[in-house]
């Protein structure tokens, strides 16, 4: 492996030509990068700009969003998975506005809830030119080729954020660590990819040791994935007599803590008997329907299998509240509202 770093200039020069216009570039607000940085956490760019749109229209600020409600973070946030990045979300923002305002440094940054390395080191690098290299998914990959890296991953993470790192004793490079920074982002998302890599149009090709030995497409190696566990719940779809969706909502902590559900059973890894998870009904004496299939959502390492029963009466009980729009539901619960028809 290769400890020569190529010239940082070369790749600083093609972001000026190449940059990818995004929504959360066009200031170097601390708020506005923090919460891109979260939203694109397991979501892609495309998934992520229109949400960043709304949700910074209804929170324009970190005040605003700290002020808020739970319930309306939570509605805000529905659809974009991951939930317990909402919850960090809206207590980081309350803790930076009783302190003032964000802290200046990545070591002030990672003390607030949900902020680890990489994204106190994308918000210090972007917003205060701190010299850091933030080390995600994109990073990885680039530093990967570059040096010829084939220890797999994840064991090789602290390596590459090291070679990453390295960087910054170039002074292209220590001059504008915010701009460096979404270089090698936008070269991991748009030349450096996965599979296929174009390395004919790469600002560093001359200089990538993978590419030199023929092996760029197969870095960054990875370790054998484990099996998938699965986890099986039963919920209940329940209809007024208007045809509003009886939701509650989940508890604070856990999956998809604090958001909005069709009432049902726990999660656990073994499936529901009928007679079983009717206990965990909402309301007795209803007819309740089996509904053919099944929702399935993927999990961080597990997937969720869920059944359906449907039933209808006049008037929803006290402890469900009427659903305001499908939107405000995490996907998981989407899916079965979808399969309820």
């Amino acid at each position: 492996m290769s400890a020569t770093h190529p010239p940082a200039a070369l790749l600083l020069d093609w972001y000026a030509r190449q940059k990818r216009t995004l929504p959360w570039r066009r200031e170097a607000d601390p708020y506005c990068i923090w919460l891109s940085e979260v939203m694109l956490q397991q979501t892609t760019v495309a998934a992520v700009a229109p949400r960043y749109a709304r949700f910074l229209a209804r929170f324009p600020d970190v005040a605003a969003l700290a002020a808020a409600q739970w319930e309306d973070v939570a509605a805000e946030w529905a659809g974009l998975g991951y939930y317990a990045r909402a919850r960090n979300l809206h207590a980081a923002a309350r803790a930076v506005a009783a302190a003032g305002g964000f802290p200046r440094h990545a070591e002030g940054l990672r003390a607030l809830p949900g902020i680890g390395a990489y994204t106190a080191a994308a918000i210090a690098a972007i917003a205060y030119g701190e010299p850091l290299v933030p080390a995600d998914g994109n990073v990885e990959r680039v530093a990967a080729r570059l040096f010829a890296l084939t220890e797999p991953l994840p064991g090789a993470k602290a390596e590459l954020a090291r070679l990453a790192q390295g960087f910054m004793a170039q002074p292209a490079a220590a001059a504008a660590p915010g701009d460096f920074a979404q270089a090698l982002f936008d070269l991991g998302a748009t030349i450096c990819t996965p599979k296929n890599p174009t390395c004919a149009l790469c600002p560093w090709m001359a200089g990538c040791a993978a590419r030199q030995q023929g092996i760029a497409a197969e870095l960054p190696r990875k370790a054998p994935k484990r099996a998938r566990g699965l986890l099986h719940g039963t919920h209940f779809l329940l209809r007024d007599a208007m045809g509003r969706v009886g939701v509650r909502s989940r508890p604070a902590s856990g999956l998809f803590g604090g958001m909005l559900e069709l009432p049902g059973t726990p999660w656990r890894d073994s499936p529901w008997p009928e007679a079983e998870a009717m206990a965990h009904a909402p309301l007795a004496g209803v007819n309740w329907r089996r509904v053919e299939g099944e929702a399935r959502h993927q999990l961080t390492h597990r997937d969720l299998v869920l059944q359906l029963y449907a039933g209808q009466v006049r008037v929803l009980p006290e402890h469900l509240a009427p659903l305001s729009a499908e939107r405000d539901l995490p996907s998981a619960m989407r899916k079965l509202l979808r399969l309820g028809g």
